[in-house]
């Protein structure tokens, strides 16, 4: 059997004829960003910031005693405030009784031991905990 051209032509007649029409993008997949987000849309989610969001709400025309962003007050918080190593900024279960920095891991704390004094003042000063070492 031979399949040539003219039974290729008519099963494209055929094809025609039916009108099949394919979607522009199949469910299944990714749709492309420029499909999804055409030229000059946004992209996202955009955050406003507090400042923006005071100015967008004319506080001032509320009254004094009505609670909002800007004269809000809160007791202080009842929790202790978490403990920050001051070399990586994670949270830090363990401190240097000989330097009093505060570290996260072992690799820290070897780094630690290995600084100058004057560095770990320096570290010190930024937590307001800086004192003289022995």
């Amino acid at each position: 059997m031979n399949f040539g051209s003219i039974d290729g032509k008519k099963m494209e007649a055929e094809i025609m004829e039916a009108e099949l029409v394919l979607p522009n993008y199949l469910s299944f997949k990714r749709i492309q960003m420029y499909d999804k987000y055409p030229k000059g849309q946004s992209r996202g989610r955009h955050w406003k910031h507090l400042k923006q969001i005071i100015q967008a709400e004319n506080y001032q025309n509320y009254p004094p005693d009505e609670p909002n962003y800007v004269n809000i007050e809160s007791p202080p918080s009842m929790r202790p405030c978490k403990r920050i190593c001051d070399i990586t900024g994670y949270e830090a279960p363990y401190y240097d009784p000989k330097t009093n920095l505060r570290y996260a891991n072992t690799d820290v704390f070897k780094m630690i031991r290995s600084l100058p004094n004057e560095h770990v003042q320096r570290y010190l000063a930024m937590r307001n905990a800086a004192i003289v070492l022995k």
